[in-house]
């Protein structure tokens, strides 16, 4: 049993507007409320991991380069705000993928929980403590420990979400 507690966040939906595959900085629109969600967790003690597939890379549309150098861009945009991401975590393969190498079926892709158990390895986390915030019904990962909450977004039916706003989340951490 880990000794720390995360907020896992899926990334596009939640920490930026999903506008179809972004992978450059100016793409990025950040949404509303996520610099002060961010904020609150930290300060009630959570390490703040983004988990996010990617199929754009399986899809030819951009390299895992690419993510990893949007990710370090985010991690300065948080930084600068006075927000630490922890990690980030991304998924580049899928069962239909354009690229032959990432074409495959992997735990690491959500719903499966691949991501969130490498990142409780990897930061000693207690998965019972911890909490994901997704916008789609795939974001809910499948691991019965873990609180899962789901924003109402494009890709949610009026009951498969549980918050309207990430502000209302705050009142879960």
């Amino acid at each position: 049993m880990g000794k720390n507690k995360a907020l896992f966040l899926d990334r596009d939906g939640v920490i930026n507007e999903d506008r179809g595959y972004p992978y450059k900085p100016e793409d990025i629109e950040f949404c509303d409320g996520i610099f002060p969600l961010c904020k609150k967790a930290l300060e009630k003690g959570y390490l703040l991991i983004v988990v996010t597939n990617q199929a754009g890379v399986a899809k030819g549309y951009f390299t895992e380069k690419d993510v990893e150098s949007l990710h370090k861009w985010m991690i300065e945009q948080f930084a600068s705000r006075g927000i630490e991401i922890t990690a980030f975590y991304f998924c580049p393969f899928h069962p239909e993928a354009k690229i032959p190498e990432y074409r495959k079926k992997s735990e690491f892709r959500k719903p499966d929980p691949g991501m969130i158990i490498q990142a409780a390895s990897d930061f000693d986390i207690d998965l019972s403590l911890s909490i994901m915030i997704g916008d789609k019904p795939s974001d809910r990962i499948r691991l019965p420990q873990l609180k899962t909450f789901i924003l109402k977004s494009k890709y949610t039916a009026e009951v498969d979400y549980d918050f309207e706003s990430l502000a209302e989340i705050e009142s879960v951490l």
